[in-house]
């Protein structure tokens, strides 16, 4: 079987580029129409793929300007963030852009994701999170500004399905990143943490 030059297929030996029905006559108009216009919806879907896939690397796999490695080089010398509580209000100041440590609070916790500022940072895919409570928006695969509170938000809304997204992510940011301290409720006084307390949880992540 080959190509008759013209986009449609002939059998060997055959010199009318016919498919058959006795070795002559050319394929319903119908049929050869669909089978062209799958053809060129596969091309169409894998172009589009490749396009997105590689506006993705652009965005995201190339993004190291003078910026952001200067922000990952600052980010890097950062000691380790002893052990504290926070208020929304101080926890916001933590938001990579004001502050080169990036904080972010999951289901109560807060965590340093500062090495992971390409993610996070201001320019990062997730940094609509930075220095903000990020429960709500992980738990309903929300990033945008829908998904942030200004004040405390205490999930009460959320489906048992969405509040066992939340605890999985916390768990998630457990075991990658250092656990700081706890998101103040209104009203609520932070904890007094030892230095040795501080040692020993930071030991246990290591």
């Amino acid at each position: 079987m080959a190509d008759d030059g013209d986009g449609r297929l002939r059998t060997e030996g055959s010199s009318d580029g016919g498919l058959g029905n006795g070795g002559g006559g050319d394929p319903p108009a119908g049929a050869a129409a669909v089978l062209g216009g799958e053809m060129l919806l596969n091309v169409g879907l894998l172009a589009l793929a490749l396009l997105a896939a590689y506006r993705l690397y652009l965005r995201w796999g190339t993004r190291s300007g003078p910026g952001g490695e200067a922000r990952q080089s600052q980010a890097a010398a950062l000691p380790r963030m002893k052990r504290r509580d926070f208020s929304l209000e101080q926890l916001r100041e933590f938001d990579g852009a004001h502050n080169p440590r990036i904080l972010l609070a999951v289901n109560g916790k807060v965590f340093d994701v500062t090495k992971g500022s390409k993610f996070y940072g201001p320019e990062g895919p997730y940094g609509i999170f930075a220095g903000r409570d990020a429960s709500r928006g992980l738990a309903t695969f929300c990033l945008d500004k829908d998904a942030l509170r200004d004040e405390y938000d205490d999930l009460s809304d959320l489906n048992a399905v969405q509040m066992e997204s939340v605890r999985e992510w916390e768990m998630q940011f457990k075991e990658k990143y250092d656990y700081v301290g706890r998101l103040l409720k209104p009203g609520e006084e932070p904890s007094e943490y030892t230095d040795e307390e501080d040692t020993k949880d930071h030991t246990k992540q290591e």
